[in-house]
């Protein structure tokens, strides 16, 4: 049974809930990166992807360390843990959708006979 969603499970729907945040996702899961070269990937402002990498971080699912002068923002995969296992609370309606499905076509096809 699914528990009622942490503070710390909101701050990763949260973080997830914007799509600028979710392209920083995705750039961050090929490499790891300064705040600099994620804002020569969109057309807002520094202030703003600061903004969205401190959400981010809020919601877990990216780190930052320094290295010399630069803070360097990593992705944590972990941090999708607990939407993985959200989302597979649910794949069960799937499957069982899925084999109603079968089953309806096998029944069908043995009706057909």
């Amino acid at each position: 049974m699914i528990q009622n969603p942490s503070s710390d499970s909101q701050a990763v729907f949260r973080a997830l809930a914007d799509p600028t945040r979710r392209q920083i996702l995705m750039h961050l899961s090929t490499n790891e990166m300064p705040i600099g070269d994620l804002v020569n990937q969109f057309d807002i402002t520094r202030a703003a992807v600061k903004k969205h990498l401190i959400i981010l971080e809020e919601g877990k699912l990216i780190s930052v360390h320094q290295k010399g002068r630069e803070r360097i923002n990593r992705l944590e995969p972990t941090g999708l843990k607990t939407v993985s296992e959200w989302v597979n609370h649910f794949s069960r309606f799937w499957d069982d959708r899925m084999s109603d499905l079968k089953t309806a076509i096998e029944n069908e096809k043995e009706n057909s006979k």
